[in-house]
């Protein structure tokens, strides 16, 4: 590669509130068109915003959770521009006055990614392009949104994918959004330039408009990478332009040109007087947030889980929730961990379910594996007694009629012991000729004499106490 790239991204951000940014109208993904949209939302004369104090708290919780300071003046202001998805012929936006600034992101990977703003606004409504024309459906407009722009910090595809992707699990652990981006929640508008190394410099920005999926955020930034080297090393200027990324081509496309910087003739929003939140209210805000998946992961590392699975079960708020969950009933942590991660996510993906579908119940599952720590069921019987539990059975109860409680009383076992080596005399001399793959036959004779339920471990230290007495 000739040149260093330089990536800025700007994540546009649903916020997960019951009502609207400046409006009472509901809001609600895949609901029939034109029905969540009040007189606020389509800009009749005479309507007047009102805030949403839930969107302002999720905002300030946001803000201190990427390391920003916090401005508590709020203040909005208008974005005018004349476009057919946005009614009022403005958007109420803070241009002047973010919510928050100057902050900071540390990645999955350690990477320290430099927050130069977030800002609360207004979703436009949503176009669809038919045949015939363009149908608009003014159920999105007015949606919370919190904008969270980077300073240019980004360097490859591979920081750019870390980026969204550590960003997507604060905002879900703090409960600020659902994050799905094939729904249009979480939305990435990503600007690219080319310069050569050691040039402190910018090169000529390109915006890649709407990311819809972390894959086509590696796809596009690859292939405009490309395309920009290869413009410039034609000899050819790069065009500051707006493109999108074909999904299907694999290629970004030019969506309009751009000759300047666009004059939105911003001006403070005279419909809503400036607001001073109220420092006791920001600080119970702060104080009641939730454990990130950074602190979540050290914990799980700190429970003597290995750096893999404490990065996969701090992936997902859903499943280290119930993974605590779990933990709140056994302090086999390792042990679980491994059901987990195993057997559960197997499951899960053979099915395709979730952990909000399945029966499965954490309580249930650490009951097993506290029957598995004190030697009450072995791993083979474990595994009979999870097929159950993930139709919502309890373990016990399964336990009990099936009749698979391991066996662990040493005298009861001993007994079998000495039956398999008295009707097996040749293992014993092929023990004693070296052929240690004697002991592990033996051991099978015991648990078919014991139908399963002599305990493995135990079983296998007997048989070899009993082989080595008889040299």
């Amino acid at each position: 590669m000739s040149f260093e790239i330089i990536i800025g991204i700007e994540i546009h951000c649903e916020l997960l509130t019951k009502t609207k940014m400046f409006s009472t109208a509901p809001v609600g993904f895949g609901e029939i068109a034109n029905t969540n949209v009040s007189v606020v939302d389509l800009a009749h004369p005479g309507t007047l915003p009102s805030v949403n104090k839930d969107a302002i708290a999720k905002a300030l919780a946001t803000s201190h959770a990427l390391h920003c300071e916090i401005d508590s003046l709020v203040k909005f202001d208008r974005k005018n521009y004349y476009y057919s998805d946005l009614p009022k012929g403005f958007q109420i936006t803070q241009q002047f006055h973010p919510i928050g600034k100057n902050g900071y992101i540390v990645t999955e990977n350690g990477k320290k990614i430099r927050i130069n703003r977030i800002h609360m606004e207004e979703d436009t409504a949503k176009q669809f392009h038919e045949y015939d024309g363009t149908a608009i459906d003014f159920n999105r407009a007015g949606t919370p949104l919190i904008e969270i722009v980077t300073e240019p910090d980004i360097r490859s595809a591979e920081e750019a994918m870390d980026y969204v992707n550590t960003l997507r699990m604060i905002l879900e652990y703090l409960g600020v959004s659902d994050v799905k981006m094939e729904e249009g929640s979480l939305r990435c508008d990503i600007n690219i330039s080319l310069r050569p190394f050691g040039y402190e410099g910018f090169g000529t920005k390109v915006e890649i408009k709407n990311m819809n999926s972390i894959s086509n955020i590696e796809k596009a930034i690859h292939y405009e990478v490309k395309r920009q080297s290869e413009i410039i090393l034609a000899g050819e200027e790069i065009i500051q332009e707006t493109r999108r990324y074909d999904d299907d081509a694999r290629i970004t496309v030019s969506m309009r040109k751009k000759e300047g910087s666009v004059d939105y003739k911003y001006f403070p929003e005279p419909n809503i007087l400036p607001i001073r939140l109220d420092q006791n209210w920001i600080d119970s805000i702060i104080h009641h947030l939730p454990e990130l998946p950074s602190a979540k992961k050290k914990r799980y590392l700190e429970l003597g889980l290995s750096e893999y699975d404490a990065k996969i079960l701090s992936s997902s708020k859903k499943l280290s929730d119930f993974y605590d969950n779990v933990l709140e009933n056994t302090a086999e942590a390792k042990l679980a961990a491994n059901w987990i991660m195993t057997e559960l996510l197997a499951y899960l993906n053979k099915n395709n379910e979730t952990i909000q579908s399945m029966k499965l119940q954490a309580l249930h599952l650490a009951m097993m594996v506290e029957m598995i720590a004190k030697n009450e069921i072995s791993g083979k019987q474990a595994k009979e007694v999870f097929e159950e539990i993930l139709k919502g059975e309890n373990p016990k109860t399964v336990v009990e009629n099936k009749g698979l409680v391991q066996e662990s009383n040493e005298s009861i076992i001993l007994a079998y012991v000495l039956e398999a080596l008295n009707e097996n005399p040749q293992s014993i001399i092929d023990y004693h000729n070296g052929k240690d793959r004697a002991i592990g036959f033996l051991v099978g004779q015991v648990m078919k004499k014991s139908q399963g339920k002599a305990n493995p471990a135990m079983t296998s230290r007997l048989v070899k106490e009993e082989l080595d007495k008889q040299k």
